[in-house]
């Protein structure tokens, strides 16, 4: 767990306080949806590029297909990575 200090101004503080959002939890889920809003702004711009580079989008079907050749190679890395362990 890590501890952070910040400096707020007493009035943006006081505010949050009685709203509830200084508890830890609440924190940790703000954090949590401005990074996932973060996230998808960037993806959003990559998007942009890809589409202002001429990319053809992938079909759902060839997202598919990429989602599980990734996924059966990592299978097939952390079942050698198990193996190894077992030597």
């Amino acid at each position: 767990m890590t501890t952070l200090t910040i400096d707020l101004p007493d009035n943006l503080a006081k505010e949050a306080k009685d709203a509830g959002l200084l508890t830890p939890d609440a924190l940790a889920q703000l954090l949590r949806d401005a990074m996932r809003r973060r996230a998808g702004r960037r993806l959003l711009e990559v998007a942009k590029h890809v589409q202002a580079a001429g990319i053809p989008p992938m079909s759902d079907e060839d997202i598919i297909a990429e989602v599980k050749a990734v996924r059966a190679e990592r299978r097939a890395r952390q079942a050698k990575g198990d193996d190894a362990g077992r030597s």
